[in-house]
């Protein structure tokens, strides 16, 4: 007798998996933070002014353009000049969020940041959606280099929240920073994860969210969520992981990640949505060189040096090994070896 059996078929991806939402189903979200935060601080703070590159939609600063009309600036395709208007403003004494795609921020706009923001130590806030592989409209939208590029832009702090709570918190925090911010932006139906755990953002501070005998994932933006789930998907295998969040990049905890790293025996796994060149990875495999700390193995799990493909987000996070399943078997081989 045949007992074979067959696995049903799975759900066709739609062309909606293409776009920045990085929900799972059934998952806790908070719509539009960004501009729902925005708009609320910008009640008690006058001088916040609010500048899209035709992408407010797309931003959530939406939210903040129809709340406060009058403190909306459209500059239309043009992230050149929404940066010279910014800088423009700035010298004026607003605080001006100017909102765009992390793509059209970093590689269209480099020279108009560092030398007229940067240079200048301006307050204006540049606040870019799709940021790594958010999106799988290949390699025109997919920002996989920006923070390498950020970071190396002297007097510029640079942050990569995780998740919808963090963002609510972040963005009073980087308005009364005095000086530029590079944030990475989550829209849409954001997921809500660090609320579980009393988290409470700091300009320069990682935090260690969970504790784990076996394995540290040193983790920003997203990829905190995804080294959660790894967590407790491992657990069932008996592997202990803890997770230390890092959602500042530049200023970096050094000291907090040093001493997280330290323990004897554990294994340090790096992730992050981002090239593996100029990123979180590099930055933590520095600063343990520099302080002389050898951990039992040392493992980045980023994005190749590569133009990525298209596609839907679930298979291109698999293909590129940043899904939670990836993650797990990696870590899995690691231990084994």
């Amino acid at each position: 007798m045949n007992t074979a059996t067959t696995e049903a078929p799975k759900a066709r991806l739609k062309t909606s998996a293409m776009i920045a939402s990085i929900a799972a189903e059934g998952q806790r979200t908070t719509p539009a933070p960004f501009g729902h935060a925005l708009a609320a601080l910008a009640e008690s703070r006058p001088e916040i002014v609010g500048l899209s590159a035709d992408l407010a939609k797309y931003t959530d600063l939406h939210v903040f353009s129809q709340r406060h009309p009058e403190r909306f600036f459209q500059m239309g395709m043009a992230e050149q000049v929404l940066m010279g208007a910014a800088a423009g403003l700035a010298h004026e004494g607003f605080v001006p969020f100017a909102t765009t795609y992390a793509v059209f921020a970093t590689r269209r706009a480099y020279d108009f940041m560092h030398q007229a923001i940067s240079e200048e130590g301006l307050a204006v806030k540049i606040c870019a959606a799709l940021p790594g592989l958010t999106t799988g409209y290949g390699p025109s939208h997919q920002a996989c280099e920006d923070l390498a590029l950020m970071r190396a832009m002297p007097g510029m702090t640079v942050i990569d929240p995780c998740d919808a709570l963090e963002i609510e918190q972040a963005v009073p925090a980087i308005a009364a920073h005095a000086g530029p911010v590079y944030m990475r932006l989550l829209r849409g139906q954001v997921p809500r994860v660090l609320d579980e755990y009393g988290y409470r953002f700091e300009i320069g501070k990682a935090r260690l969210l969970r504790d784990g005998r076996d394995v540290l994932i040193v983790s920003t933006g997203l990829m905190t969520m995804r080294a959660l789930e790894v967590a407790s998907a491992l657990a069932a295998d008996q592997v202990d992981v803890g997770v230390l969040h890092v959602p500042t990049l530049k200023p970096f905890d050094e000291a907090t990640i040093i001493e997280a790293c330290r323990r004897e025996g554990r294994l340090v796994v790096v992730t992050e949505n981002h090239t593996v060149i100029g990123g979180l990875g590099e930055a933590v495999g520095a600063a343990l060189l520099r302080a002389r700390v050898m951990p039992a193995g040392f493992v980045h799990v980023g994005l190749p040096d590569a133009y990525l493909d298209a596609g839907a987000l679930p298979t291109l996070h698999d293909r590129y090994g940043i899904s939670c399943a990836a993650m797990c078997t990696r870590i899995r081989s690691e231990l084994d070896r």
